[in-house]
């Protein structure tokens, strides 16, 4: 009988021993399946850009760097520059438009073509107007994209930052 008793504790503090041992990998397992569920959503935000007085009202876009914290994997990164935009205003006018810097073709970014007073792509020659109308022949699908845009009570030109995908004739937003 006292050997049955010893067989039956050493049984039950295998399992134990067992169980504890299987216990922190598949609780990790399972909290690294969960954690994008528990991060915050991509989804769009109004972020500040600049304030109103470094757009000047002469009609020509200029490009801003979008400075946002990031948090890649378990790392974060604080004002990090996670994309830019273009602004422009006309004259006498408190209003922004505002346009994405990346080309809805490639997802390449768009620089100004100062000689030709529009928007040109490097890696597959895109051509837009200040605007971020297509200028054709063009091999982007789209125009540029619009972002929202407005400016707060303290002056500040806020974008509401997103990304598109690129390729596609239609403006859907990736997550």
């Amino acid at each position: 009988m006292p050997d049955e008793r010893r067989g039956f504790l050493t049984k039950l503090l295998a399992m134990v021993c067992g169980g504890a041992a299987v216990v922190p990998p598949v609780a990790a397992g399972l909290w690294a399946f969960l954690d994008p569920l528990s991060r915050r959503s991509g989804a769009a935000r109004f972020m500040p850009v600049t304030e109103l007085s470094a757009v000047p009202d002469d009609g020509i876009p200029r490009q801003f760097a979008v400075i946002s914290d990031r948090v890649d994997a378990w790392t974060g990164f604080a004002a990090e520059p996670i994309g830019a935009v273009y602004l422009r205003r006309e004259k006498g006018s408190d209003m922004v438009e505002a346009l994405s810097a990346t080309c809805p073709h490639a997802g390449c970014f768009v620089e100004m073509a100062d000689a030709n007073r529009c928007f040109r792509c490097p890696c597959h020659n895109s051509a837009f107007t200040l605007d971020g109308g297509i200028v054709h022949p063009s091999p982007s699908p789209r125009p540029m994209d619009g972002l929202e845009c407005r400016v707060g009570k303290n002056g500040q030109v806020e974008v509401k930052f997103e990304k598109f995908r690129a390729g596609i004739a239609d403006k859907v937003a990736t997550a």
